[in-house]
């Protein structure tokens, strides 16, 4: 993930005109159903193709629309298979309890801070207890900070000169995030337990 991909990809889209534009947005639904590229060089690439603000609302309204297609695909063929093989599991069966309750806590948070890749997001939540409107509103809550936050960090690396100091802060904040995550994930999965 370099600076060169960010802009190699932004400028092929580009020399597409329209179709690159259609392309950009694609990919980032594309990358958020099945993960090929890390997100912040799509996300760089939209920002540089379409000015900031545009672009990290492509990023966003397609990461959205990817996650929940994501979901009711995962649902629609997965859930009764998956069902069965969780209430096997005492931990498992307890944690899909306080989903179905709290889904949409859980589900935000799970977003803003990264507990797990968005796709895991996606596929979990779409076996687990999760509402589905506890989906999408999580969804929308929290991945708006994050594609705010992966936009920008794509769009410093472009013009790290310029932004050095930004960059540096967003990566702190970044990290802090993981390891918040990190301990959301650690408290979730002992909590089962309790």
């Amino acid at each position: 993930m370099g600076e060169w991909d960010i802009q190699h990809l932004s400028d092929t889209l580009r020399s597409l005109g329209l179709i690159g534009q259609v392309f950009g947005a694609l990919l980032i639904l594309l990358q958020t159903i099945v993960p090929f590229v890390p997100f912040v060089v799509v996300a760089g690439a939209n920002v540089l193709l379409f000015g900031f603000w545009l672009g990290f609302l492509v990023n966003y309204v397609f990461a959205c629309l990817g996650a929940i297609l994501a979901f009711y695909g995962t649902r629609s063929f997965g859930r009764e298979w998956a069902q069965a093989r969780l209430s096997k599991h005492r931990i498992a069966g307890r944690f899909n309890e306080k989903l179905g309750k709290h889904g949409l806590l859980y589900i935000t948070l799970s977003r803003v801070t990264p507990v797990l890749p968005s796709f895991g997001i996606n596929m979990a939540a779409a076996v687990m207890n999760v509402r589905s409107r506890d989906f999408i509103l999580g969804t929308l809550i929290g991945k708006s900070p994050m594609i705010l936050l992966e936009s920008l960090i794509g769009h410093d690396l472009l013009h790290f000169t310029q932004y050095k100091g930004r960059l540096l802060v967003l990566l702190a904040v970044f990290g802090l995030l993981l390891a918040a995550g990190s301990y959301l994930n650690k408290r979730w999965t002992n909590s089962g337990t309790d």
